[in-house]
């Protein structure tokens, strides 16, 4: 029996660009089997949309909160979000145009 797909949207505060967060977001979300994306923002959060179980998106918000060595999370927001079927196959690391 599978668990119930949702999408979650958060938002890390803190020291998260430039020490390979994107990079540690996407390694968790594939062991976790969440398909989704990660992307730095203008304001210097970075954003994570996440599509998966109930279960794996506690699991990612926990690692999310941890962060790799050189990270210093400040903040987390989560918002629900809707699943937007383009993510729905893989995880990937967004950039900006």
């Amino acid at each position: 029996m599978h668990e119930e797909l949702r999408s979650k949207r958060y938002f890390v505060s803190g020291i998260v660009q430039g020490v390979g967060y994107r990079y540690f977001v996407e390694r968790i979300a594939q062991r976790l089997g969440i398909a989704g994306y990660t992307r730095n923002l203008r304001d210097g959060r970075v954003e994570v949309y996440a599509i998966g179980g109930a279960g794996s998106l506690s699991a990612l918000e926990h690692e999310l909160r941890q962060g790799p060595r050189g990270a210093s999370v400040s903040d987390i927001r989560s918002e629900a979000a809707e699943i937007d079927p383009r993510y729905g196959d893989n995880f990937s690391i967004e950039f900006d145009n």
